[in-house]
């Protein structure tokens, strides 16, 4: 249950080596979704409520998540093939009838990338190689506007897409320890 802290990054200024797993690093809103049964909650990385100025992931998180679980990633909105932070940002608004608006007119997505928690079993303490898995096997058949984030373990792919992706809506990319638990707010 609420409230979660998200694992946090740090930057470095060289792509790390090592047994490492890579992902990109989205331009977007962090995002840790809470799912019992109906109840869908979107949670930022401060504790704040992000659910009702995203109106349209609840019904699509449903279909695409099991009925109990907790999962870790990104809301973002896509212009043409660019994340556009700026079209995101418009999303918190106080009226509900322009959040309404701007879920038809740019709707988000919702990029996973961790899996915390499944029905009653707490996974944090798991290595991520681990978490990683249970969460593709979950997110198999998803479908946009739910996504993977994509994962490597070479290097070379990762510095691709770093440079590839620039100026694309992406902040960089993320080196994960496989082995590593996950530790709130660190």
């Amino acid at each position: 249950m609420p409230p979660v802290r998200p694992m946090l990054a740090k930057a470095v200024h060289a792509m790390p080596e090592g047994d490492l797993l890579y992902e990109p690093k989205w331009d977007g809103f962090r995002c840790v979704v809470f799912r019992d049964g109906d109840d869908v909650e979107l949670g930022s990385r401060n504790d704040r409520p992000l659910t009702r100025y995203f109106p349209e992931l609840p019904p699509v998180l449903r279909v695409a998540l099991p009925d109990k679980c907790v999962v870790d990633g990104e809301v973002v909105v896509a212009i043409g093939a660019k994340l556009d932070f700026e079209a995101l940002q418009q999303r918190i608004h106080p009226a509900a009838s322009r959040v309404d608006l701007l879920a038809e007119k740019t709707p988000a997505s919702f990029v996973a990338f961790d899996l915390l928690a499944v029905e009653d079993e707490d996974l944090r303490d798991l290595p991520f190689a681990e978490r990683r898995a249970r969460l593709e096997a979950i997110l198999r058949d998803a479908e946009p506007p739910v996504h993977l984030t994509p994962s490597t373990t070479d290097r070379a792919v990762a510095e691709d897409w770093f440079d590839r992706f620039e100026g694309a809506g992406f902040d960089g990319v993320m080196a994960k320890d496989p082995g590593g638990t996950y530790q709130e707010n660190r």
